[in-house]
């Protein structure tokens, strides 16, 4: 037990400093860039608008679940179809956190392979599926973007990066903390290096694990590297980081049913595709990514680490439990809203702020919706207005969540 919270300590401690300073940013972004700024540049049905999907998309820090309803807002915003695709595909790989995460873990080639990678990979997906789908394969959504929030700046600064963002990764972060500390104690040295004559047998294991789990871009940095130091090839590490935080089943499944069984197919195979891809070509290179990972997620393991990096965890702690302890007062106190116009809905598959706000900004465009609000920890939307429960249904549904109905 000793040697597993020395493990979790040190992990913890890596991270922190780089993870903070990655939220800060994110925040940065989400506050004074305007919407606008990304549904701009994405219009026209071209090269361009694919490029510039892909490039918007890596530093911004978004999760395979978070990122859908957000593409499907910048369709209705006329982005073209290629333009969502690369979207979709570059953005959950990686973010401005999660590469300075990389980095801190798992050395510099890493946090310059990765979103190189991402950027090719939503690259070349856009261009496949501006080529492969038609107009008519794609089915037209309402908006899922953002919701307009106004008040000081800093506040919805450090709001978004030290609650919003922690809410939202928070339990991935530490289920993927957890798993890296048990695989560095528990799993025998050089365990992977069975399988060390068959590269590609690694890779296609951890597709197997990676594809249908929901992990983010940084809760997939440590188990990767504490992967690696048990003999997984870098190249399959790779392949952890592109496809895991990249795709999941839920993923798929909306995907399916907003964009179409084509736009699916040509997703789905290109995250799998050039993760392959890259991660044998990491391999073929023959540089020693694996120093870098021992070096960053294992060094001072006798020792105790750095004041600073300390203080760092300390408040990275603080942040998590105080977004874990509001998330579940605000699940088990939530009450029936005391004004008697509003009606509380059951909303399934919410697992964000960013799937709340999509879920709010779809409604309140119904006509006679007067206000709406979400709540995925609690798994409600509270209506006030006059529309009926079917459009409110339909709103929902097409926004890629599930709807219960009322709660009695």
């Amino acid at each position: 037990m000793q040697e597993f919270l020395l493990s979790l300590l040190n992990v913890v401690c890596e991270m922190a400093p780089f993870l903070l300073l990655g939220f800060l940013i994110a925040g940065m972004l989400h506050v004074f860039v305007p919407e606008k700024f990304y549904s701009k540049y994405l219009s026209k049905n071209n090269k361009q608008s694919v490029l510039w999907a892909a490039l918007l998309g890596v530093p911004l820090p978004l999760c395979s679940c978070g990122v859908i309803p957000t593409a499907i807002g910048l369709r209705k915003e006329k982005a073209s179809k290629g333009a969502v695709a690369s979207f979709l595909i570059a953005t959950p790989q990686t973010g401005i956190d999660s590469i300075l995460v990389t980095y801190s873990l798992m050395g510099l080639g890493f946090a310059i392979v990765r979103p190189v990678a991402a950027l090719i990979t939503g690259v070349c997906g856009g261009l496949l599926v501006n080529r492969l789908v038609r107009e008519d394969d794609h089915v037209e959504e309402t908006a899922a973007s953002c919701q307009v929030v106004h008040g000081n700046k800093l506040w919805r600064v450090a709001k978004y990066a030290f609650y919003d963002m922690i809410r939202d990764i928070g339990l991935r972060l530490v289920i993927g903390l957890i798993v890296a500390a048990l695989i560095q104690v528990a799993v025998p040295d050089e365990f992977f290096l069975n399988f060390g004559s068959q590269p590609l047998l690694q890779m296609l294991v951890i597709l197997i694990i990676a594809i249908p789990m929901y992990i983010c871009s940084t809760g997939s940095i440590p188990v990767a590297a504490a992967l690696m130091m048990k003999g997984l090839s870098p190249g399959a590490a790779l392949v952890m980081l592109m496809a895991g935080p990249a795709v999941n089943l839920a993923s798929i499944l909306v995907v399916h049913k907003s964009m179409g069984r084509r736009f699916t197919s040509i997703y789905l195979l290109t995250i799998v595709g050039f993760s392959i891809l890259f991660g044998l070509l990491i391999n073929a290179t023959g540089l020693d990514f694996t120093l870098a990972s021992h070096d960053a997620c294992c060094a001072g393991a006798e020792a105790m680490p750095g004041t600073f990096k300390l203080i760092c965890a300390i408040l990275l702690t603080l942040f998590i439990l105080f977004a874990f302890m509001t998330t579940l007062f605000s699940k088990f106190t939530h009450k029936m809203p005391s004004d008697p116009d509003a009606v509380v809905y059951r909303v399934e598959e919410m697992h964000c702020s960013h799937c709340e706000a999509s879920v709010v900004r779809t409604v309140e465009e119904i006509p006679g919706i007067e206000s709406a609000k979400a709540s995925a920890s609690a798994n409600t939307l509270t209506v006030k207005g006059s529309a009926p429960e079917e459009a409110i249904r339909e709103a929902v549904e097409k926004a890629g969540f599930t709807f219960k109905g009322i709660i009695s």
